[in-house]
């Protein structure tokens, strides 16, 4: 089909790739509760553990104000959440930074193995997954969802 698209097929597409991101988003959702279950957190701890060793992973470790704004909690329900993860080891907080008074993240050697121990099966799957698809096809669906998330970061507040 050489012709443009009609905007019936695109409305089609559009709310299967809606209900196609929802439900992974309700399986991811579900999975850090799990976690959170298997380490006798609450979920929002477990959420924070995940983006914490997340970002670990990709380089980026986070400072509690990005904590906060990938949580969408107030610095102060952060800071508690964080007193509770230190308490428990799973975190520190350090000052790697010029300016002593910036902190960053940290997930803990103690948290490292069950992290890795119950997410392991999923990244394995999800590599195994990712390999079986084209870099240009994987880069387009990349490309998909970084204007997915622009388009989303560039919608006004409700407060607004």
């Amino acid at each position: 089909m050489t012709e443009a698209r009609q905007p019936h097929d695109t409305a089609a597409r559009s709310v299967r790739l809606l209900d196609g991101l929802r439900s992974f988003g309700a399986n991811y959702t579900e999975l850090t509760g799990r976690f959170a279950a298997w380490l006798g957190l609450h979920s929002t701890d477990a959420a924070a553990l995940v983006e914490i060793l997340y970002a670990e992973d990709k380089g980026t470790p986070l400072s509690p104000t990005r904590l906060s704004e990938r949580l969408s909690l107030t610095t102060g329900a952060t800071t508690n959440l964080l007193n509770r993860l230190e308490k428990l080891r799973h975190i520190v907080r350090t000052r790697e930074h010029a300016d002593r008074r910036k902190v960053t993240l940290r997930s803990s050697a103690r948290i490292e193995k069950p992290a890795r121990e119950f997410f392991g099966p999923f990244s394995e799957r999800f590599n195994a997954l990712v390999a079986q698809y084209p870099p240009e096809q994987l880069e387009q669906f990349e490309n998909f969802l970084a204007q997915l998330c622009a388009t989303m970061g560039e919608l006004p507040d409700a407060a607004e």
